[in-house]
């Protein structure tokens, strides 16, 4: 199990998310991090990872993995798909909720699909960067269930980084500690005790649209040529 970072417990709301990507920012870059990836969960991870990636003057890229829910109930991650088409289960949770291996085929399939829709859409203006031996931090504008975050961890791990980060801005107290088990760190900037949404501690929190997204990625892009 990973350790854990809690820095706070308020209930405070960030301006936005580019304020919370700013904090933990200015938090990650008092550890001592080489050799830093920073990926963002689309869309609204992605103005996180621009924030941290500029504090840290590190490369940026976006995790593409998408977890595979449960029949019945899909937040509960019983596995995930990588960008690159690889599966990869939880075989404790099916074998607890007995379920079918045609489910899991169609969900696959399902969930590989809305990746392929986003590879056409983002690896055209920013190609994939290798996470080998790399420390890689993962971050978004905060976690409920955790089940995105977990699936991008656990891909992320198969390409076996030297160190795996995930940093968050917001997050209830128990989904920050079961992600731990998934990371090697894990920073969250403020644990509520109250949590409903992740929306709740944003005082400006709309939707982020595929055209800023996009413009991240350009910027990202430019700055890569510029860094080690």
């Amino acid at each position: 199990m990973g350790k854990v970072h809690i820095l706070s417990f308020s209930d405070e709301p960030f301006q936005d998310r580019k304020e919370a990507g700013r904090l933990l920012g200015q938090v990650l870059s008092n550890l001592k991090i080489e050799k830093a990836v920073v990926l963002g969960i689309p869309r609204g991870g992605v103005i996180v990872a621009r924030e941290v990636s500029n504090s840290l003057d590190a490369n940026m890229d976006i995790v593409l993995s998408h977890k595979l829910g449960a029949p019945f109930n899909p937040e509960l991650a019983i596995g995930a798909v990588s960008e690159d088409g690889k599966v990869f289960l939880d075989d404790a949770i099916i074998s607890q909720v007995d379920i079918k291996d045609t489910y899991i085929k169609k969900e696959g399939e399902r969930q590989l699909a809305e990746i392929r829709r986003r590879v056409t859409s983002y690896r055209k203006i920013l190609s994939k960067l290798e996470l080998k031996e790399k420390t890689v931090i993962i971050t978004d504008d905060g976690v409920a269930t955790g089940a995105t975050m977990q699936a991008s961890l656990w891909a992320a791990r198969q390409e076996k980084p030297n160190r795996l980060i995930a940093a968050l801005p917001v997050g209830p107290r128990d989904t920050i500690e079961r992600l731990a088990e998934y990371s090697d760190e894990i920073i969250c900037l403020r644990t509520p005790m109250f949590f409903s949404a992740v929306a709740q501690f944003y005082i400006q929190f709309e939707q982020t649209t595929e055209e800023e997204v996009i413009e991240i990625l350009k910027e990202a892009g430019e700055r890569r040529g510029n860094l080690p």
